[in-house]
């Protein structure tokens, strides 16, 4: 009986071990069918995943967009509520031009809002 290295005995221990699994499995080929048909669920829900995570994507997009094009509505809306205002104080009409100031204010707000959201 020769002396075995350490390196050997380990080897034979894992070989060992590897060989008891498999006894010990009722049939190799199932578990591996079992086996793949799980990696296949896995891809299958990854997919699913994915498409649901591209939809939320797209939909937050639109939102985005939704959101850009109404700040830049309300922000000419506050310009073109500031210009009246100041043709209403050239003319004298100090109490209307108040009003359009007011809605200036108010249409700059919602600009800010906007942008915020966006």
């Amino acid at each position: 009986m020769s002396k075995q290295t350490v390196l050997g005995r380990v080897t034979q221990l894992a070989k060992a071990n590897i060989n008891a699994l498999l006894d010990q499995a009722e049939d190799p080929q199932k578990m591996l069918d079992q086996l793949i048909r799980d990696y296949a669920n896995n891809i299958a829900d990854a997919e699913e995943a994915v498409a649901a995570t591209i939809g939320n994507l797209r939909l937050m997009e639109q939102d985005h967009q939704e959101d850009v094009e109404a700040a830049k509505e309300w922000g000419g809306k506050a310009l073109a509520a500031s210009r009246k205002a100041d043709g209403l104080r050239s003319g004298g009409q100090t109490a209307e031009a108040d009003r359009f100031d007011n809605l200036a204010k108010v249409a700059l707000g919602r600009q800010l809002q906007s942008e915020k959201e966006a």
